[in-house]
C-alpha cells in the first residue's frame, strides 16, 4: 500500500510520470529491469528492498539514485500517516 500510494498522490499532480511495483510474489506488479531502465529515480520503502533491487538489477541501475524512504508495512492505502510520512520524505528528494 505504500508504493501504491506514492504513485497515487505523484502520478496525479501532472509533474512527475510515476510508476509503482514490488519486489515479492504477491505485488500486484513486479519490479523488472524494464521498469528500473525507465526510472530517473528509485525509491524503496525499506533497506532489503534497497538490497534486492541492487542485487537483482545491478547492470539496469546505471546512474539511478536508490533512496530508501524507511517507512515500514504498517499502512492503508492512501491513509493519513502515511499520505504525510511520504511527502515529508519524497518531497525534499523532489526539490533537488
Amino acid at each position: 500500500m505504500r508504493s501504491r500510494t506514492a504513485a497515487a498522490i505523484y502520478g496525479e499532480n501532472g509533474l512527475h510520470r510515476v510508476k509503482s511495483a514490488g519486489i515479492n510474489g504477491g505485488s500486484r506488479v513486479k519490479v523488472t529491469a524494464e521498469l528500473i531502465s525507465w526510472a530517473d529515480i528509485i525509491f524503496v520503502m525499506e533497506p532489503e528492498q534497497d538490497e534486492y533491487i541492487r542485487h537483482e538489477f545491478a547492470s539496469a541501475i546505471g546512474h539511478r539514485e536508490i533512496i530508501n524512504l524507511n517507512i515500514g508495512d504498517h499502512y492503508y492505502f492512501m491513509e493519513p500517516a502515511l499520505v504525510d510520512l511520504l511527502k515529508e520524505r519524497i518531497d525534499p528528494c523532489l526539490e533537488q
